[in-house]
């Protein structure tokens, strides 16, 4: 048995305290904020419980569904037949299957091959190591052509990455293309998933499997430091109190780890900075109609300054339509100072771009999220950046959602690394502790 202090009570964290004490440590879980889940946490939207920031699941997602089969919750995993689209040219065009890529008018017949062979291509390999430091726009010109670029991924790129865009990673996106290619009931039909009750329903799983087995979870109790002495960890000091620890887990963004943790060494200090993060405003809308019959609906028009917009109750069934509006940018850029009423105001206005019908009647309620560091800015040769998980210090593993890479952000790759973050819990040296004479 180890005694573990947990750092962050998001999925990955949760998911790691579980895993933990299933082997048989004991175990703390401390989390800053009021409520548990993190990114996947829920809100009263209303009267409706809802996602702070939209998460889905495709077929890919083993870890999830093991997670889920082990706290017997693998019976609420839904699956619905979804689509996507383009909004373009101020008119919506299906996407994401063979037909719609046949008839669309957005591209002619050479960029239709090229693009459809590369798309198809990309979802049956098996690993992108050969595209690590390329990047993405790079290798969709390449593949697709400079031309599709230009007409279905540069504005994309653009308003998620800003003046990063050309340098985002192509192993990155490429896996993100082939997860959701292979979530499919056919070639021509997507199928994505959820759990029913959203994602409140795995994390109130985890925190009573945490519970049932002996470990604890203390919420509003903010990480101010992990001690160390002699090179290995000691404990934390979070809340103004001290936990005492033989082993940390700590899942909080990277940028905030070097001020945790003052005894890194400078050069892991600098490896943690090194990694640069996009922020996110999420803005979220309760409709009394549909903006499209689509779940997500990518964005091309440059009367609107957002990539896309996620329909949620398209994939997940809900009583009125919810949308969310996700405004990616840096955080020094000047609209991440905007007030809510400033977002609400301009992201319903895009969607009444896509959908002329609605009306400011249609609007039952908005609300605004922000994150700042929601997306790693994930470059060429982005894996040699990223540090190892077992830091120098010994007994300390630190990892974030930038440790998913070349995946993207989601339930099952934090599942992932928590179980082998939980397997590699006291395995490393541990020094050696004098006897006591008593």
């Amino acid at each position: 048995m180890t005694k573990t202090v947990i750092i962050g009570a998001g999925a990955m964290g949760l998911a790691a305290a579980h895993y933990a004490l299933k082997l048989g440590h004991e175990v703390e879980v401390i989390e800053a904020d009021a409520v548990a889940g993190g990114m996947a946490a829920h809100f009263d939207f209303d009267g409706l419980s809802i996602e702070r920031f939209y998460h889905f699941i495709c077929k890919p997602d083993a870890p999830t569904f093991a997670l889920m089969d082990e706290l017997r919750i693998g019976h609420l995993m839904r699956w619905r037949t979804t689509s996507m689209a383009y909004f373009a040219r101020d008119r919506l065009h299906k996407w994401g299957d063979p037909i719609s890529l046949l008839t669309t008018g957005l591209l002619n017949p050479i960029e239709k091959l090229r693009y459809g062979v590369q798309m198809f291509l990309t979802s049956r390999r098996r690993n992108f190591d050969d595209l690590e430091n390329v990047s993405a726009r790079d290798w969709i010109e390449r593949g697709a052509g400079a031309s599709v670029y230009e007409k279905l991924w540069r504005r994309l790129m653009e308003l998620k990455f800003f003046q990063y865009a050309d340098d985002v990673s192509a192993a990155w996106i490429a896996t993100r293309i082939r997860r959701v290619g292979r979530s499919r009931r056919s070639l021509l039909q997507e199928e994505l998933g959820y759990i029913e009750g959203g994602s409140e329903t795995l994390i109130t799983a985890l925190t009573a499997s945490i519970r049932a087995q002996g470990g604890r979870i203390r919420l509003a109790t903010p990480a101010e430091q992990v001690l160390t002495r002699d090179g290995a960890v000691t404990g934390v000091r979070a809340g103004g109190r001290l936990f005492e620890a033989q082993a940390v887990i700590s899942t909080v963004p990277t940028p905030f780890v070097a001020g945790l943790i003052p005894d890194l060494p400078e050069a892991s200090k600098a490896d943690y900075h090194a990694i640069r993060n996009i922020g996110v405003i999420c803005v979220v809308h309760k409709l009394k109609q549909s903006v499209s019959p689509h779940f997500w609906v990518n964005i091309v028009d440059p009367a609107i300054e957002v990539p896309g917009v996620i329909e949620f109750s398209n994939l997940r069934p809900m009583p009125q339509s919810v949308v969310y509006v996700p405004y990616y940018m840096p955080t020094d850029h000047p609209k991440w100072r905007w007030s809510d009423e400033a977002l609400i105001e301009e992201s319903f206005g895009y969607l009444r771009r896509i959908n002329p019908n609605l009306t400011d009647s249609d609007r039952l309620a908005s609300r605004v999220g922000r994150l700042r560091y929601a997306q790693p800015l994930c470059e060429r040769g982005f894996a040699a950046r990223i540090p190892p998980i077992r830091t120098p210090i010994s007994g300390l593993q630190v990892a974030d959602t930038c440790f998913y890479y070349p995946e993207d952000r989601g339930v099952s790759e934090g599942a992932r690394i928590a179980h082998e973050m939980a397997l590699a819990i006291g395995t490393d040296h541990q020094p050696r502790r004098e006897p006591v004479y008593i």
